[in-house]
């Protein structure tokens, strides 16, 4: 049962690894306001939207990609890029941290009888070491203590395999390292995780629920979530075994019509897909010159193709901020919004509610995403809670591991290819594998995504074990396996051709490995295959290598098929581990590391 939309605490169904699938509670319904109150309110009419008139307005406030960022981002993830009105652009330093998010939610509820919080996925999974060191516990925590109703899966819940998301739905103690807190049992997420496009290959049931259904009053409101369908694909494959993840819009468009039939005619979905806006200025409008103009990628034709009877779409994935009106497939302009990622933004929408068509007004809804400034006081709960998980973590996260001589950059920028720390990490590996009882690595390489911060530079020069693993919070097992030198090109080549040709997806490489990528070129035609060479000699298609790269890649991941033919595979420590031993045997107080040279990837533009 429910108030005020919130629901009680219910078991849900979840699929776990080879133990298929049990029982869950229903949705959830409201409980109705005191009657004096609403026969008031009833009795004044209108359409102000504060309770019994005819149209109602349900605030609608979504977030997505928090990453488990807890205390406040830094560097890049904690900027923002702003849009003046001369047209140009201002950068917003110092925004975002759950501590303020919280607060800012809780003024945006501030006089609104009808209110709701959803998130678009990605809560958890790749997140800084307060949270990941915990797997993610302390993140779902302070999403409860937010007041969370209902948020889609992304690709990153399943992180640690379906298993451990359905502990984070349901709650209990970790299953290797147990409780964290002497006599606490962690309870679980407050909110249900939908996953309907999630389903058992043998018997097509989704994981978690699909659908959730909020209501107050008799207002209701239906939210659908699903992941994107490449999810599988960027994924460790162990983890997801026997789950199928399937297409966004059929999924969507299926479950509007169970919603319609149970008389639940507002919907909105939430979506682990994204889009590119034409500027990367939160503020930006993506409707000029027309609605849903200035916005490219995924969700444009997703949006295109979900059923009309979809009022809204809450996305994510690209870690973009946008609030964009894409024409559904009647031509009528629908509402489709992003608030970047790691809790900088959050976005307030605003749903006209019809009572007596039990719909949604479209022509009244309104998006806008507003700033997490940290101008505002600290959430006392979730600022105590990060004390708390703090004083757990502290003697493993303060823990010196190297030192650097200056910031290591992770560059996020289009266009920018080759990485210092994607070398410096890649270096790592190579170096951590390449021991002939650990592999005999003869070069590494890395996928760019798993790179999630740049390791920047304290006034000490120190490195810690936090920040380390802030910059590799995965902890997959390196392995290393034989590849032809025709599977090593063929590689090269998917990085920019299949699934990567829209978004080149380019492998971080070690040193003494070096190739030209031609830009000027489309798809497999960018590698110059002439020029790929180890130490200075041309790869040899007939040949075998020993390639270290992490289980994840090895697995086929991030769109690279060719590496899962890798053969003889070895085993080793995990990339964290390579890592920070890497760190502690390069550098010193008197000696601390540099930023690897770039240039190992020749760049035709």
């Amino acid at each position: 049962m429910a108030v005020n939309g919130r629901k009680s605490k219910t078991k849900r169904r979840i699929l776990a690894a080879g133990a298929g699938l049990a029982t869950i509670g229903a949705l959830v319904a409201a409980l109705p306001a005191g009657a004096s109150q609403d026969a008031a309110e009833a009795a004044a009419g209108g359409t102000n939207g504060k309770g019994w008139g005819r149209m109602v307005d349900v605030q609608l406030l979504s977030f997505n990609d928090l990453h488990g960022n807890l205390e406040p981002p830094t560097g890049s993830a904690g900027r923002l890029t702003r849009l003046k009105e001369d047209g140009t652009t201002e950068t917003l330093n110092g925004v975002g941290g759950a501590e303020y998010l919280a607060t800012h939610l809780e003024q945006a509820r501030a006089g609104h009888r009808y209110s709701i919080t959803a998130a678009a996925g990605d809560m958890i999974g790749a997140s800084p070491l307060l949270s990941g060191l915990f797997h993610d516990e302390p993140t779902v925590e302070a999403l409860n203590e937010m007041k969370l109703d209902v948020s889609a899966v992304g690709n990153h819940e399943f992180d640690e395999g379906a298993r451990e998301l359905g502990r984070i739905q349901n709650g209990g103690c970790h299953p290797v390292e147990g409780c964290f807190e002497e006599g606490k049992t962690f309870e679980g997420a407050n909110f249900p995780y939908l996953a309907a496009n999630v389903t058992d290959e043998k018997s097509g049931k989704p994981l978690l629920d699909p659908y959730f259904v909020w209501e107050k009053d008799g207002v209701r409101i239906g939210f659908i979530g699903v992941t994107l369908e490449g999810t599988a694909n960027i994924v460790s494959a162990e983890g997801i075994k026997g789950l199928k993840f399937g297409d966004e819009v059929e999924t969507i468009n299926r479950y509007a019509k169970v919603l319609e039939r149970k008389g639940v005619k507002s919907i909105v979905a939430l979506l682990h897909e994204g889009g590119m806006p034409a500027s990367g200025a939160y503020n930006y409008d993506c409707d000029t010159p027309g609605a849903g103009a200035g916005i490219s990628g995924p969700i444009v034709d997703i949006a295109r193709n979900v059923t009309p009877q979809v009022d809204a779409l809450v996305t994510g994935h690209t870690h973009q901020a946008y609030a964009c009106s894409v024409p559904d497939p009647s031509g009528k302009p629908r509402t489709v919004t992003s608030a970047a990622s790691f809790g900088r933004l959050y976005t307030d929408t605003t749903l006209t509610y019809d009572r007596r068509t039990k719909d949604i007004v479209r022509t009244a809804v309104a998006s806008a995403n507003h700033v997490v400034t940290r101008d505002v006081p600290k959430h006392e709960r979730i600022r105590s809670l990060i004390e708390r998980w703090n004083v757990l973590a502290a003697p493993i996260a303060n823990r010196a591991v190297g030192h650097i001589a200056e910031s290591i950059e992770n560059p996020t920028d289009e266009g920018v290819y080759e990485k210092p720390l994607g070398n410096l990490i890649a270096d790592a590996q190579l170096a951590g594998m390449a021991p002939a009882d650990k592999g005999g690595a003869q070069l590494a390489l890395m996928n760019p995504g798993g790179v999630r911060a740049p390791l920047t530079k304290r006034a000490d020069g120190v490195v810690t074990y936090r920040d380390a693993y802030t910059v590799q919070p995965f902890t997959n097992m390196m392995t290393v396996v034989d590849l032809t030198g025709a599977q090593l090109i063929t590689a090269l080549q998917q990085q920019v051709s299949g699934a990567n040709q829209a978004a080149p997806k380019i492998l971080q490489v070690s040193k003494g490995f070096t190739y030209t990528l031609d830009m000027t070129k489309t798809g497999a035609d960018r590698i110059v295959v002439g020029s790929v060479r180890l130490n200075g000699e041309p790869i040899d298609p007939a040949k075998t290598y020993r390639v270290a790269m992490n289980e994840f890649l090895t697995g086929g991941g991030d769109g690279f098929p060719v590496l899962a033919a890798g053969k003889n595979k070895l085993v080793g420590a995990s990339d964290l581990d390579v890592f920070i031993a890497y760190l502690t045997a390069n550098s010193s107080a008197a000696e601390p590391l540099k930023a690897p040279a770039t240039g190992r990837i020749t760049v035709v533009k």
